[in-house]
């Protein structure tokens, strides 16, 4: 009988070994091939450098591919890759995964079931790809170690996963994004592990549990956005004493913010927008003291800011938008040193905005837009070069715009319609670099428009119904992406200068009610991308320029109450884009042309022209005709012609 010594059966169990490492790393490569041509799809791509080779540990060097020692593949990160296909089964033969990361790969399909093998797991993410059905939850039984479940951004339905509960180091879970139906399981309660909790943009429904506040350790809760609880918020939430964001934004709670949410003293985003949320802001919420961002905006909410409020100077983002709050903004807004994001319209707030606002020189977006607000624009909401938006809208703002907004580099733009502003506008604000819009209509602003503008970023410029005078200067020409100059109802004079039909992407030009002279430039014609010109109520004189057929997109247009002479260019016929034609009250003769657009236009388009007639019975007087021919001409009532009706008639019974 042969004798089998220890170091034999050694030697023998050391060579099973490597040649089980070896077959089972052979078998990874397999697994890992396998997967590639079921996630690249029939319209994907990505992957490029998994190939089969004969190497055992050849797949350890594929781009996201991790090995142990035993060349066994521990993680697996194919994140933003170009695939479109689907997991295999074969995914359950990777067992010894740690890491299993397949986000935003617009992956389908359902979860294999063969993923309950994959026992090591600690991180499992497969957020951002389009995976459907329920969420097949026994998969996750097995994985005692899992600490990361992330299905953010998919397409599941159903009920949530209630074997979840089961993994006890469970730190972040996130279902949110997806199509999650019913209510938040109370079993939830009990992952004691749980950090991070994202439920957010489902269809849950129900009451929001207040044994959630049994995670003693939950730092992050996100369970607002498309779900629809009934109910208020659970007033045990403010035991969670590690809790950094509460997120129940668009949930439809309603009732008021309890006071237990003052006891978070960690809480730095307290996001409750959209709901219906009613009650005055209690004052104990100024016990969070770490708070950073604070969002009320769009409920019921009212009463005034309270004076408590002094204290939160790590508050960088303020929404109480769209509610009923009243009083004035107290003066201890302006002293908080981080608050870059104020936003309040929609509200009744009176009095004054605090004058020190925007010296802490953080200031970004200031939004207090259909309130009840006066006084002066603040100097220094620029103080620090970061200010972007400024939008003070439909108040009773008054005086000067301050000079030192027209030295802004940052700002974007500028929104103050509706007020009683006057002066001048700071010159320098056609300059900026940023700036996209200036919206200053409907106030008493004065002064002249500067010589110099060069403002490339400038879209929009909206300086209606007010006191500006001087002329339209050439440098207008210069702000080459202006599509909106509307300057209408003002005192501006002077001609039109050429330079602004140099703006290739102007869509509207109004200069209505001003005291503009001269002829139209003859270079009106090159903006081709023009759909709306209103010149009226000006005294421009000489003919309408030859090429005006040039405007394809035109819309409207309207000369009407100016001097304008000599005869209607008969091209506006092949104008079929123009709806909106008014040439009245101008002195221009001959006949109208008739057919083609002029077809969609009736008499009022060309009344007050007194030897401008429409094609008649009766001779009407040339172009070199003088008014005594006057009474050789049709009767001024510009009655529509037999060859009107006509040519009506004609296009009806085509149709």
């Amino acid at each position: 009988m042969r004798t089998v010594t220890c170091n034999n059966v050694h030697l023998l169990i050391i060579s099973s070994l490597v040649i089980f490492s070896a077959y089972s790393a052979s078998s990874d490569l397999d697994v890992l091939l396998k997967l590639k041509s079921s996630m690249i799809g029939p319209n994907g791509s990505g992957l490029k450098d998994w190939a089969p080779s004969s190497s055992p540990s050849a797949h350890c060097s594929f781009s996201g591919v991790s090995c142990d020692q035993d060349s066994r593949v521990v993680s697996l990160n194919v994140s933003f890759e170009r695939l479109s296909g689907t997991i295999s089964p074969e995914i359950g033969l990777l067992n010894k995964l740690v890491n299993l990361t397949i986000s935003n790969v617009n992956l389908t399909g359902k979860l294999p079931s063969e993923m309950e093998n994959l026992k090591s797991l600690k991180v499992l993410n497969i957020s951002g790809n389009i995976f459907e059905g329920d969420f097949p939850g026994e998969i996750v039984l097995g994985m005692a170690e899992l600490e990361t479940l992330d299905a953010y951004n998919n397409k599941f339905t159903g009920p949530l996963p209630v074997e979840i509960a089961s993994l006890k180091n469970l730190k972040h879970l996130s279902f949110g994004g997806n199509y999650f139906t019913g209510e938040i399981p109370e079993s939830y309660s009990e992952i004691q592990s749980l950090e991070f909790l994202g439920l957010n943009g489902n269809q849950l429904r129900g009451k929001v549990p207040g044994l959630l506040s049994k995670l003693k350790n939950l730092k992050e809760i996100y369970i607002g956005y498309f779900n629809i609880y009934y109910g208020e918020i659970p007033h045990e939430f403010g035991t969670l004493s590690k809790l950094e964001a509460l997120d129940m934004a668009s949930c439809n709670i309603s009732g008021e913010v309890p006071t237990s949410l003052s006891q978070l003293k960690h809480l730095h985003s307290l996001y409750l927008q959209v709901n219906h949320l009613t009650g005055h802001i209690t004052p104990e919420l100024s016990g969070l003291i770490s708070l950073k961002q604070l969002d009320l905006s769009n409920n019921a909410i009212i009463g005034e800011i309270p004076e408590s409020f002094s204290v939160l100077t790590n508050i960088t983002l303020i929404h109480l938008f769209n509610n009923a709050l009243y009083g004035q903004i107290p003066e201890f807004i302006g002293d908080f040193p981080n608050l870059e994001v104020f936003l309040l319209w929609g509200n009744n707030f009176t009095g004054a905005l605090p004058k020190n606002l925007g010296r802490n020189g953080r200031l970004k977006i200031l939004d207090v837009t259909s309130n009840h607000l006066s006084g002066t624009i603040p100097r220094d909401l620029c103080k620090g070069g970061r200010l972007e938006s400024l939008i003070l809208m439909e108040n009773y703002f008054s005086g000067p715009i301050p000079e030192e907004l027209g030295e802004c580099k940052s700002l974007v733009k500028i929104r103050a319609r509706k007020n009683f502003l006057n002066g001048t506008i700071p010159a320098g604000m056609f300059n900026l670099p940023l700036m996209n819009l200036i919206e200053l209509d409907d106030n008493n602003l004065s002064g002249e428009l500067p010589g110099n503008m060069s403002g490339e970023a400038l879209t929009q410029l909206r300086l209606e119904n007010n006191s500006i005078a001087g002329k339209i200067p050439p440098g207008i020409g210069n702000l080459s992406n202006l599509t909106n100059l509307l300057l209408q109802n003002n005192r501006i004079d002077g001609e039109i200068p050429e330079e602004l039909f140099n703006l290739e992407l102007i869509l509207t030009i109004n200069i209505t009610g001003n005291n503009i002279s001269g002829k139209i430039p003859p270079t009106f014609s090159r903006c081709s991308s023009l759909t709306s010109v209103d010149f009226s109520r000006n005294s421009l004189s000489g003919k309408i320029p030859k090429g005006v057929s040039q405007l394809k997109d035109l819309c409207i247009l309207n000369l009407s109450r100016n001097q304008l002479t000599g005869s209607i260019p008969s091209e506006i016929s092949y104008m079929t884009s123009l709806g909106t034609l008014d040439l009245s009250y101008n002195d221009f003769v001959g006949t109208v042309p008739v057919g083609g657009q002029f077809l969609a236009f009736n008499e009022s388009s060309f009344a007050g022209n007194p030897l401008l007639c429409l094609l008649g019975n009766a001779p009407c007087p040339s172009i070199e005709s003088t008014a005594e021919h006057l009474g050789r001409c049709c009767r001024p009532s510009f009655g529509i012609s037999k060859l009107v009706i006509t040519a009506v008639a004609l296009v009806t019974s085509l149709t």
